[in-house]
């Protein structure tokens, strides 16, 4: 099988089928903020899914390993001073 970018190809005598492919990262050191609380740490992600968040984490698993120093992750958040207007409705 050949990889191209996110996809990987699964190759027969007359067709190439693009199938995704998901990655496992592990981000270090990286500024948690959670309900009020800092915290640096460690966010496994597996599959598309946080898995794990704590320190010094040591995966069983392949995963690409990100720098999160000097960085901070957050819960979604959404910019409540946004106001979609319709057409015709705004002012």
């Amino acid at each position: 099988m050949a990889y191209n970018g996110f996809y990987k190809l699964r190759h027969n005598s007359t067709l190439a089928i693009p199938i995704q492919v998901m990655q496992n990262y592990l981000i270090k050191n990286i500024s948690i903020i959670n309900e009020g609380k800092i915290i640096i740490g460690d966010v496994l992600i597996e599959n598309d899914r946080i898995k794990k968040i704590g320190s010094n984490i040591q995966p069983t698993i392949m995963v690409k390993e990100i720098n999160g120093e000097k960085k901070y992750l957050l819960p979604g958040i959404i910019d409540d001073q946004v106001h979609f207007r319709e057409p015709g409705l705004t002012h």
